[in-house]
């Protein structure tokens, strides 16, 4: 290419690509938009709604009491290949309003645009309070059986599979936040069961910031914007959240949770879910146990780190919701297992000196193994996005026979809550009638009328006792496995507004948790702590979370406190002795690899055998490989999916090189900013940036021919993680077994130990 004429190398390159591109499709990648390629001319032939892509789901098609339909999942869909008004009738024109001449007043009489305007003025519901930013997906649940023991729930029996919902959330920001902010993230699924709806509302941490429903208004409105300025967005690092946790101690454990990597998950598929509190179940027998509920998931737990967390919050704002959706579109399932952890029902309700109904507190594994009772598997996106997503409404009061609650006071508020919001959010009580809501049992509920009543309910008797309808509905006995209220003895106590003596212990778990971390999990979570509060104005606020830390740990204080320029503080209360969880790190075992993105740079002139092979042999292991090149369209006969104008390191897992690219016609500073990142002649300097963010983020790079002179040039050959190679083959083999471990974290030593 002439590289002193830019303009028309680019044009060059992009026309020669273009001949071939129309011939080269990608159904293994994910991202295509639409169910069929579009044309460049629009469409004029009248035709039927397009399908759904093959990845999409929807709600089964059941009426709102439950009745199936046989209808497909289309049926919920627009019918028909004409425009019309909401009541059917077919338009001529949807582009002009309805005017006296040309150029006259439009006339009150558009019905159509009062239609249009008005749908369209009223297209928004309030948002969330908390969990506003989310997304979700359909998929099944199957029963191993191996719960039966301590729950009649019929939807754990072995082998039973149910339809699920789940949306994964972010907790302070608005619907518009990034996904990858430092914060709590939302697992809440929604198991469609034979004996109603279960909502499993849970989080990626296992302990929530207070002990009583009360205080729940009081931490959001701590943790969300500054409502002055309405900002910081979707973040903690500010005053107020810093100056309620410091206080309120009893927020120590779940804010270290937040500040160690679990607040930056690298996924919602490698993800962990935990119920929070103590549920109680019964079995067939009337038996009772407490348990708590996990979901493991099959990739591991990993994390982003901070600057990948930053840019990504730049680059790709939806990175992961894109993760989600396009890992089910190539086939790379996410999976969990649920799990319970068995704990005897004594009146005490504690276990191991630990209240079970303090839901700052967990249970380490060590002492109570998660037993595994069923696997989730999701498998279809979503085909309309609000529909499904924002209108899906949980519960944590939808239980199924054999699940019932505790007296945690956090969940006892939960359960009036969860309700009452969604009369606000959704516009009445109706909205399990949302087709996303519908429970996939047969509903008879007596309730009548309301806004959006969706069900054309017969009979002139909707109470009971009642003789006009024969006495429909009857009541139903424990031979038709009704629900159970567990008969729960209430010991003789005064009403008061306090909480027992065990829930006065702040630290211990905290500290816990900190010794249970790698050296480099340490190094993480020191470097929030001192982003954090370096983010907050008074310096009266940063003295008393120092106090805090000092409770928990010296070390942990001493090293944030360096950070902050202030002295460490002594301790207040004796230091907790703990043991040590080492589940709790998530350092130190293998992982699959499924789902992973590869980001695989390619020089026109270098070995594009080489590259088809370590294609197909990606997308043979579950990978999804991404060819990054001077320009789009095709390389030789290779699809480009992404340039080094669009790539960024933060897209991909490993990266591998197959070649030394010359800077291309557009690496220019005035062109693409990153293209200042290093002064090069030889190698664009675009692939230098690269590499150099994915050796700081601790990821494995490969390469191989002219690939290991770009190594060269970045200086990290030698290094952990970066593989020289005598083939594309040898360098993929490396680097896949490199990713079994998420990231190279010996490649940067920690100083704390």
């Amino acid at each position: 290419m002439d590289s002193s004429k830019p303009a028309k190398a680019v044009r060059n390159a992009v026309e020669s690509a273009a001949e071939k591109v129309a011939d080269v499709l990608t159904p293994d990648l994910p991202g295509a938009p639409g169910s069929i390629p579009p044309t460049v001319d629009e469409p004029t032939t009248p035709r039927e709604p397009l399908p759904p892509k093959k990845e999409q789901g929807a709600p089964r098609t059941g009426t709102p009491t439950g009745a199936e339909t046989g209808a497909p999942p289309s049926a919920y869909g627009q019918q028909g290949a004409y425009l019309t008004t909401a009541q059917g009738a077919r338009l001529r024109d949807t582009d002009h309003s309805l005017k006296a001449g040309p150029r006259g007043p439009v006339l009150l009489q558009d019905h159509h645009l009062r239609e249009k305007i008005t749908h369209f003025d009223h297209e928004r519901i309030p948002e969330r309070v908390v969990h506003a930013r989310g997304t979700g997906a359909h998929g099944v649940f199957t029963g191993y059986g191996t719960a039966e023991g301590v729950t009649k729930a019929a939807f754990l029996a072995k082998g039973r599979e149910t339809e699920v919902f789940v949306r994964f959330s972010t907790v302070l920001g608005s619907r518009g936040s990034a996904d990858t902010v430092r914060d709590t993230r939302g697992f809440a699924t929604k198991f469609y069961t034979d004996e109603g709806t279960f909502d499993l509302v849970a989080n990626n941490i296992p302990v929530f910031f207070i002990q009583d429903a009360i205080k729940f208004p009081d931490v959001i409105h701590a943790g969300k914007p500054h409502p002055d300025r309405e900002i910081p967005q979707a973040q903690s690092a500010h005053d107020t959240f810093w100056d309620f946790v410091s206080l309120h101690t009893e927020a120590q454990h779940h804010t270290m949770w937040n500040m160690s990597d679990r607040g930056v998950p690298r996924s919602y598929r490698m993800m962990e879910g935990f119920g929070v509190h103590t549920f109680r179940l019964v079995n067939a027998a009337g038996e009772t146990a407490l348990a708590k509920f996990h979901w493991k998931p099959k990739l591991g737990v990993h994390s982003l780190t901070w600057e990948e967390a930053q840019l990504l919050g730049g680059v790709d704002p939806d990175f992961h919701r894109r993760d989600l959706y396009d890992a089910i579109e190539a086939g790379a399932f996410p999976e969990w297992e649920l799990g319970i952890q068995v704990l005897p029902d004594t009146p005490e309700e504690t276990f191991a000196g630990i209240d079970l109904l303090d839901p700052t507190k967990l249970v380490p594994e060590e002492l109570a193994p998660v037993q595994p009772i069923g696997r989730l598997v999701l498998n279809r996106t979503p085909t309309n996005f609000f529909a499904e997503v924002e209108q899906v409404a949980f519960h944590p009061g939808h239980l199924p026979p054999g699940v019932d609650v505790t007296n945690d006071p956090l969940l006892q508020g939960r359960l009036f809550s969860y309700l009452d919001t969604q009369l606000t959010r959704l516009g009445g009580p109706n909205f399990a009638q949302i087709p996303v809501n519908r429970p996939h049992a047969p509903v008879n509920d007596m309730l009548r009328d309301g806004f959006h009543q969706h069900a054309v309910h017969a009979g002139v008797a909707p109470y009971r006792p009642n003789s006009l309808d024969g006495g429909n509905p009857f009541p139903a006995g424990d031979d038709e496995n009704a629900f159970v209220d567990v008969p729960v003895t209430v010991a003789q106590a005064p009403k008061v507004r306090a909480n027992p003596a065990s829930f006065d212990d702040h630290f211990s778990q905290a500290r816990l948790f900190w010794l249970s971390m790698s050296p480099v999990e340490k190094e993480h979570i020191v470097r929030a702590y001192t982003f954090e509060l370096g983010k907050c104005y008074h310096q009266a606020i940063r003295e008393r979370q120092l106090r805090c830390l000092a409770n928990i740990d010296p070390e942990l204080c001493a090293q944030v406190a360096t950070g902050l320029g202030l002295p460490a503080p002594e301790p207040t209360v004796p230091l907790a002795d703990v043991a040590p969880s080492p589940t709790l790190s998530q350092l130190g075992r293998e992982w699959p690899a499924d789902g992973r993105v590869l980001g695989i740079v390619v020089d026109p002139d270098a070995d594009l055998d080489g590259v088809g092979e370590v294609r197909r042999a990606a997308l043979g292991a579950g990978l999804v490989p991404l060819l990054i090149a001077p320009h789009g369209g095709v390389v030789g006969d290779l699809p480009v999916q992404r340039t080094f104008a669009t790539a960024r390191s933060v897209e991909f897992d490993a990266l591998l090189l197959a070649g030394a690219p010359a800077p291309a016609p557009d690496a220019l500073p005035t062109r693409d900013a990153k293209a200042g990142a290093a002064d090069s002649t030889t190698v664009d300097p675009r692939v230098l940036l690269l590499v150099e963010e994915a050796w700081r983020h601790a990821k494995a790079v490969g390469a191989w021919g002219g690939g290991v002179t770009v190594l060269e040039r970045a200086g990290v050959t030698g290094t952990p993680g970066v593989v020289s190679a005598e083939s594309g083959g040898d360098a993929f083999a490396a680097v896949r077994q490199l990713l079994s471990a998420h990231r190279v974290w010996e490649r940067f030593p920690a100083s704390v130990r």
